[in-house]
């Protein structure tokens, strides 16, 4: 253990880490944001170490950092697979086509939001969610003529709403087991702020449907050609669409995710025997012999015309992926993240900067907006969901106790901004992870409405308090008792 690190040196850190972020996104032609990372990470290593900081200590800080998203690196790999097999197998094909025939213009965008929501309320995966319904979405609205950004943001507002809300999320248990409260006293306390700013992001989903469908009236024929084309690139069929079934099935029945995101990919495999003339042109092979192959590496179902229009010609893009092997550019940005973000957590660099809030942080309502900007500062610094949670969780329980305010506020302000932001960031998992799904960079931020809303209410209702619960005088009492227990449980640790 070394010694803490100056407020300037700490300032330090985070400048050149967003200096070297800026130039690699901004300046360099690119924008790869990965070499930036593992550099920053050496920076504040260097800091570290004149602080007295052993090298031992920061690798064992960083190996935990990497450790904590492990779950999320598998499964991001198992939903690449997912995606390879549900494309050869004509699921994704099948969600688009029907998704064209089915869905009126005019609420494509707010139809996006709820049919997301929907599912990552019964698999409590946001990211699972991006990755099979996010992507034929975006299928569908490029045949509508949305913009893809636009689409994005409904779909990543939809996603979140769901993963939020579901007892199944890691983050919604994660949130109160940080707080002290309760899990579902923590979703039901949510309601309120979470589904406020869903409300407001419905309506505004609906406003902007109506408007750009009213502007941009898809041409009949466009429709006709572009549903002709999915069909002669896949096999479309309604049985196509029992794999997504399983899934949300699986999960809902409380399945672990891992296991039924391998179900997932597996379940799709024998309807690529449907769609055995894509998968043998795509791979050059028999089916039989590149089932693995396609799952490793993706497909290309469509062969796009050398006279195309240009919406065939994307929508012959999304009609291809690059299985497990196309994550790992994600995967990889996820582990120099997180060698920066355990040695700043491990080194009390995030420590120093939330205590400088605490200091300036005045009434209920100035706890509430120090909370909500931490999350947001630890998802950009530390670039990871998880810390977001964690860091500001144990930084502000006491002062939320000292104000005799119950648990679940500080529970659903730290999903209110550290889970809803996570994505905005393109070196955060959660940000690089939606970018990769998607297909999109960062201009869909706008209109995930949900994810900017979100926070904005919350402070509010910190100002207002409305729903901001207070602890009763038995609750504050056992509180304290629980910090003189801890004190001298603390104090025994030291003597031995």
């Amino acid at each position: 253990m070394g010694r803490k690190i100056p407020m300037w040196q700490c300032l330090l850190v985070i400048l050149v880490m967003v200096g070297l972020l800026m130039w690699s996104i901004l300046v360099d032609d690119g924008g790869e944001p990965h070499v930036a990372l593992i550099l920053a990470a050496a920076f504040a290593a260097i800091i570290a170490g004149i602080n007295g900081w052993k090298w031992a200590y920061l690798e064992q800080a960083i190996l935990a950092s990497i450790n904590r998203t492990m779950q999320a690196c598998i499964i991001l790999a198992i939903v690449g697979g997912m995606i390879a097999s549900w494309m050869a197998a004509g699921t994704i094909p099948s969600m688009m086509y029907f998704g064209i025939k089915v869905i009126s213009p005019k609420i494509f965008l707010l139809t996006s939001c709820i049919l997301c929501s929907i599912v990552s309320l019964a698999t409590g995966s946001s990211w699972s969610t991006a990755g099979s319904m996010g992507v034929a979405l975006i299928g569908v609205g490029v045949a509508l003529g949305f913009p893809e950004a636009m689409t994005a943001g409904a779909v990543v507002s939809g996603a979140y709403f769901g993963d939020k809300m579901s007892p199944l999320s890691d983050t919604t248990n994660l949130a109160p087991a940080m707080a002290g409260a309760n899990l579902f006293d923590h979703i039901k306390h949510m309601i309120y702020t979470t589904g406020t700013s869903m409300v407001i992001a419905l309506v505004a989903y609906a406003v902007m449907g109506f408007m750009y469908s009213s502007n941009n009236t898809p041409d009949m024929s466009t429709l006709d050609e572009i549903m002709e084309f999915i069909k002669n690139s896949s096999k479309v069929s309604i049985l196509a669409l029992i794999p997504p079934v399983f899934v949300i099935c699986a999960v809902a029945l409380k399945l672990p995710a891992i296991p039924a995101l391998i179900g997932g990919v597996f379940i799709g495999v024998p309807f690529m025997f449907w769609n055995k003339a894509a998968v043998e042109s795509a791979q050059g092979l028999s089916l039989k012999n590149c089932i693995f192959t396609t799952l490793n590496n993706g497909i290309e179902l469509a062969v796009v015309p050398e006279d195309a229009s240009l919406i065939i010609e994307k929508l012959g893009s999304l009609l291809s992926c690059e299985g497990i092997q196309g994550m790992f550019w994600t995967i990889s940005i996820i582990l120099f993240a997180m060698c920066f973000g355990g040695i700043v957590d491990a080194t009390g660099v995030m420590g120093t900067f939330a205590g400088l809030l605490l200091k300036v942080a005045k009434g209920r309502g100035g706890l509430v907006l120090a909370t909500e900007f931490s999350c947001l500062v630890v998802n950009a610094i530390c670039c990871d969901q998880y810390l977001s949670l964690v860091i500001p969780g144990r930084m502000f329980k006491e002062a939320f106790e000292d104000m005799k305010l119950a648990p679940k506020n500080l529970s659903r302000c730290l999903e209110d901004s550290g889970t809803i932001t996570s994505n905005f960031f393109g070196w955060n998992t959660c940000g690089a992870t939606m970018r990769n799904f998607l297909g999109v960079d960062s201009g869909y931020i706008p209109y995930a409405i949900l994810n900017w809303v979100n926070p904005l209410v919350s402070i509010i209702f910190g100002y207002t308090g409305i729903t901001m619960t207070e602890m009763t005088d038995e609750e504050y009492a056992k509180v304290l008792e629980e910090r003189e227990r801890e004190k001298a449980e603390a104090l025994k640790a030291l003597e031995a």
